[in-house]
This record gives C-alpha cells, sequence and structure tokens, in this order.
C-alpha cells in the first residue's frame, strides 16, 4: 500500500518559492520573462482549480456526451493555442484543429478498442489532455521549421519550380524536414524514459500506491500513443501548410 499523500493548503503556499526562483533568475540576467511567469503561475493554479472543479462534476455525472464535450473543448483549445505560434501562417486555426482532432480521434479510438481505456470521463478526459497537448507542441515546432525553412531555402525552391517542380516536389524536403522536427520530442522522450526520466503518468500510479511493474505497462502505452500523436500531427499540419507559402500562381509567396 502507498502512503497516504495529501498537499495541505502550507505547502501549496510553500511550494509558489520555487515559482519566486525562476523569477529571481529571470529577472536578475535580464531575460524579460519575469512578468510571463507570474502571469504563467497564476493563469496555472486558477486554471487547475477550475478544471478540478469541471472535472469532478462532469466524472459525478458520467455522461457521454458531455464526455465528448469535454474532449473536443481540450481539441478546441490545443488547436487555438497550436494556431497562435504559426507566426503568420493561412488558415492556421483549420490545420491545426484538423491536424490535431484526426491525432485525437486515432488515438483514442486505437486505445479503446484495444481496451486500454474506456469510455469514462476519468480516463477520457486526462488521456485527451495529454495527446492534445503533446500534438499542439509538435504542431508548434512544426510550424516554426516551416517558416524557417521556407526562408532559409527559398533560392532553392524557387529553382526547382524554376525547372519545372510543382508545389510539393519542390517543397518535399522541406515537408519531411518538419514532420521530423515536430515528432523529434516524443521520440527522444521514448529513448530515454526509465533512464533519464520518470514519466508523470507512472510517477503519478507509484505514488498513488500501484505495482511499479502494472504503471510500467500503463506508461508504455502511453509512450507509444503520444509517439503515434506526434507522428499524425505533424504530418497531417505539413501536408496541408506548405501549401500556404504558395499563390493562386503556384507561386512562392514568402
Amino acid at each position: 500500500m502507498g502512503a497516504n499523500l495529501e498537499i495541505n493548503n502550507f505547502s501549496l503556499i510553500l511550494s509558489t518559492g520555487l515559482l519566486l526562483v525562476a523569477i529571481f533568475i529571470a529577472y536578475k540576467e535580464k531575460l524579460g520573462l519575469s512578468n510571463d511567469i507570474f502571469i504563467a503561475g497564476v493563469r496555472a493554479v486558477i486554471q487547475l482549480f477550475i478544471i478540478g472543479y469541471v472535472l469532478k462534476y462532469v466524472i459525478e455525472i458520467d455522461d457521454f456526451f458531455l464526455t465528448l464535450v469535454m474532449v473536443l473543448f481540450i481539441v478546441f483549445n490545443a488547436g487555438f493555442n497550436a494556431h497562435k505560434r504559426s507566426e503568420g501562417i493561412s488558415n492556421s486555426l483549420l490545420i491545426s484543429l484538423a491536424a490535431i482532432g484526426i491525432g485525437t480521434a486515432i488515438t483514442l479510438s486505437i486505445m479503446i478498442v484495444s481496451g486500454a481505456i474506456e469510455w469514462i470521463p476519468s480516463q477520457i478526459v486526462p488521456i485527451t489532455g495529454m495527446i492534445a497537448s503533446n500534438a499542439m507542441v509538435a504542431i508548434g515546432l512544426t510550424y516554426r521549421a516551416l517558416n524557417s525553412k521556407f526562408t532559409d531555402q527559398r533560392q532553392q525552391v524557387l529553382e526547382k519550380l524554376a525547372l519545372g517542380a510543382n508545389e510539393k516536389q519542390a517543397s518535399m524536403s522541406i515537408i519531411r524536414e518538419s514532420v521530423k522536427t515536430g515528432m523529434s520530442p516524443s521520440i527522444d522522450s521514448t529513448k530515454t524514459v526509465g533512464l533519464v526520466s520518470l514519466p508523470g503518468m507512472m510517477s503519478g500510479l507509484i505514488f498513488a500506491g500501484v505495482d511499479p511493474t502494472e504503471a510500467i505497462r500503463y506508461q508504455i502505452v502511453v509512450m507509444f500513443m503520444l509517439v503515434a500523436v506526434t507522428s499524425i500531427a505533424s504530418f497531417i499540419a505539413s501536408y496541408l501548410a506548405y501549401r500556404e507559402y504558395y499563390n493562386n500562381r503556384k507561386q512562392l509567396i514568402i
């Protein structure tokens, strides 16, 4: 049996000191991040308490459609935040929603069909959060790579177009590198899991008193799930977004 862990209000207040350390470093080094760190901390506390009470209600109700609404809410917010990182790519909101939505739907479907999870809010909502947040990060990296490489390799793309290549052929090397960039963090994390880090889900289960070997099984499923969704989301985002760098006359507009 695991120890009975409880975070009281006093412990929670003292933990603010950890945030103050980050604020102090940002201030001392003149990084310009002090306000961002403070606002992020305040937002995190407010948002987590709100979602905590919402989740408690949703879990108690245990309604299919209410759970679906929560899933769609998470996917939309992930897509919106990915869109904000696109640095001006046209239609990036729709692209982000499509990439995260399809990636989440495929991953959740496989996990439900395989019996790894059930369609109950206590399982679906946290898993959807993990899936959508990792897809969001992957798409943000993909957008950054697309913007950077289309700028750096503009001359090569123009030369390919001049030699008769279509938009897809001229952009293929950039698309591949962008997909690779989006997938890299989840692949690196999977390579080092257990050696460098003990992931959150596994650690949480062990804290809760679950046998470590059982917690490992859950973590393996989660790691494979995250590799899958980041690859799907990066792939879809890259293949939809590269078209936005060309006009209707198939000319590079960056």
